[in-house]
């Protein structure tokens, strides 16, 4: 796509499918933070973003044609060449590698010939990073486009079951409570309804306590809120661990207008937390961004939600509706005077933007690229005014902080790692799903409420934290699951992503798969992890098929000069861990012969 506008013209459907947005434009609102979801809107009638299609969209945004293509071009859910409208993308991450992705992706291609081609031209399939469906590994997302587009997220599927909603059929899923092994469990905060209640449905939320903590905030004032969630110890549930308390102060002290923005952009391999409580309580995911917003003085909240959770969009967008009908949302929540919305963007396949500044670029209409701090979000955030971000995580404690007070928080857990925490169980366990614990329980506790080990029954290593975490083994499980205790371990707990793997599985091809994915989900905008990230699979690469350039030992010291590169002069956190699950399995495991 050149600077200038090229001579495609659009369909009469793409015509149609961009304007369907454009008419949702606010008259006082930036035509660029649209440029997404009219991106999205193009892809989900055709199947793809024609040059067209672009330069329509272009125009009705008043968007350079050049740049609305780098925005384009820019996520693994958006094609700006043209493919079929159907098209699969199979998961082999880590998660989904160790339970038969590879053999799923070889069934496909015997019916639809290599990865991204297509015999009829009507379907064809692509192996993926995480879909974050990992409790039911592997998972398929299954994108189709046309008059009526369709997503599904398909558990655990065979190939017919792909081939199937492929052709725009519904594939029946597990119910989301077998996602919850805890479910109707006493002493459940975060996870007490999943499972439990409709999560359609307003009255029943209302009915379970929902709200309840929206009206004791208003009575409260923003004020004595954001004292008792600065008590509460609460800290960022993303991997930051920030005070959330911190960051609501410095905002509320800020000029207007402030925005609120909700991180549900959960990417890292092995994390599903967060999608669980979209789908199963998505009333308080709303009445939590609702405080959140009165709180901190924000009138205009957005959620942004990873593009990989179909179901989640949808189970949030009828909860926003249904709260503004009753008069939850809108210019006078309760008729107290409180004004607070959100809107929703959906993301399109970016791990990056998982990256609060990237996610703000992402809104904004740009390429999901993070920024130099400082200055902070808090200062210079969205649209460039103070804006708080939290993932939703984090966001569902306050309600209970506000019913319960600070101090009650803070007691349950430990003194630096307070209230409870959602931990993501998946790979060789017995009962993969999210189970809620609070802050303190070791590691050996939470595999044993998982049933313990599956597979093989043998444990070789367990992954914490991600593929930008950390590899334990079997003398590490007495490790409190703490921020702090992670830390002093030489790991970190990051997204609480907790993967064990039996004897039977080969880590070389697990790191090897990490470092594919940090490679494809660099975004290219430093050197350090552009390059660093393909210099790091190379290593690998050279070390499993047996063929360093001068020794395995030397290839090994290549590799830390590599990683310490990255951590050093990354711009942000992705390159500075892309090296750390890879560097602590070198520094535990013989993974390349020798001793570790």
């Amino acid at each position: 796509m050149d600077l200038h506008f090229t001579a495609d013209e659009p369909t009469a459907e793409e015509q149609a499918a961009v304007d369907g947005v454009a008419t949702l434009i606010r008259a006082d609102g930036s035509k660029r933070t649209y440029l997404l979801p009219v991106l999205h809107a193009i892809q989900n009638r055709i199947g793809w973003i024609s040059p067209g299609a672009l330069n329509y969209a272009s125009r009705v945004l008043a968007v350079p044609p050049a740049e609305a293509f780098g925005v384009a071009d820019f996520y693994g859910l958006l094609s700006t060449r043209k493919q079929p409208p159907a098209v699969a993308h199979i998961c082999d991450d880590i998660a989904c590698k160790v339970k038969g992705a590879d053999q799923l992706c070889a069934a496909m291609e015997k019916l639809h010939g290599p990865e991204g081609s297509s015999a009829d031209g009507k379907a064809t399939w692509y192996r993926s990073p995480c879909l974050g469906l990992c409790e039911y590994a592997p998972a398929v997302l299954v994108r189709t486009a046309g008059e009526k587009p369709n997503d599904q997220l398909l558990a655990s599927p065979k190939a017919i079951d792909v081939e199937t909603a492929m052709r725009g059929r519904q594939i029946p899923q597990p119910i989301l409570s077998s996602s919850v092994p805890q479910k109707g469990q006493p002493g459940l905060k975060l996870l007490r309804r999943v499972g439990q209640v409709n999560p359609e449905s307003l009255d029943d939320y209302r009915a379970t306590g929902g709200f309840q903590a929206l009206r004791r905030a208003i009575a409260m004032g923003p004020g004595e809120v954001i004292r008792e969630v600065m008590a509460s110890k609460l800290v960022g549930r993303g991997g930051a661990a920030f005070p959330a308390g911190q960051k609501w102060n410095a905002v509320r002290l800020t000029s207007l207008p402030r925005y609120l923005v909700c991180n549900a952009d959960e990417s890292e391999p092995g994390t599903t937390k967060d999608r669980v409580i979209l789908e199963g309580d998505p009333y308080a995911l709303v009445e939590s961004m609702i405080i959140a917003g009165y709180a901190t003085g924000c009138e205009q909240g957005y959620l942004y939600i990873r593009g990989e959770y179909p179901l989640s969009a949808r189970r949030m967008e009828h909860a926003i509706r249904e709260c503004r009908s009753r008069g939850f949302l809108g210019d006078n929540i309760l008729g107290d005077g409180v004004r607070f919305d959100i809107e929703i963007r959906i993301g399109a396949g970016a791990y990056i933007c998982g990256e609060e500044t990237a996610l703000l670029n992402s809104i904004e209409g740009n390429r999901g690229e993070p920024r130099n701090k400082p200055p902070f979000p808090t200062q210079v955030g969205l649209f460039g005014r103070p804006t708080v971000i939290n993932n939703v995580e984090t966001l569902i404690n306050v309600p209970h902080i506000v019913l319960e007070g600070g101090e009650a928080f803070a007691a349950i857990g430990t003194a630096g790692s307070t209230g409870t925490k959602l931990f993501c169980l998946s790979g060789h366990v017995a009962r993969p799903g999210v189970y809620e614990a609070p802050f303190g329980v070791t590691l050996r506790q939470l595999l044993d409420m998982a049933g313990g080990i599956a597979g093989s029954g043998k444990l070789q290593a367990v992954l914490i934290g991600g593929a930008a975490g950390a590899f334990v083994g079997p003398n590490d499980l007495d490790i409190p699951m703490t921020f702090e205790g992670t830390r002093a371990a030489g790991a970190t707990l990051g997204s609480a992503v907790v993967m064990p793997f039996d004897d039977a599985v080969d880590l070389r091809g697990i790191l090897l798969r990490i470092a594919s994915f940090f490679r494809d989900e660099s975004c290219g905008q430093c050197v350090p992890c552009r390059v660093g990230t393909v210099r790091q699979e190379e290593i690998l690469h050279r070390l499993h098929c047996g063929k360093p350039l001068s020794s395995p030992g030397g290839e090994v010291v290549l590799l830390k000069e590599v990683g310490q590169a990255m951590r050093d002069a990354s711009i942000c956190g992705l390159g500075q861990t892309a090296s750390s699950a890879i560097e602590s399995a070198l520094a535990r495991f013989p993974v390349f012969g020798g001793k570790p």
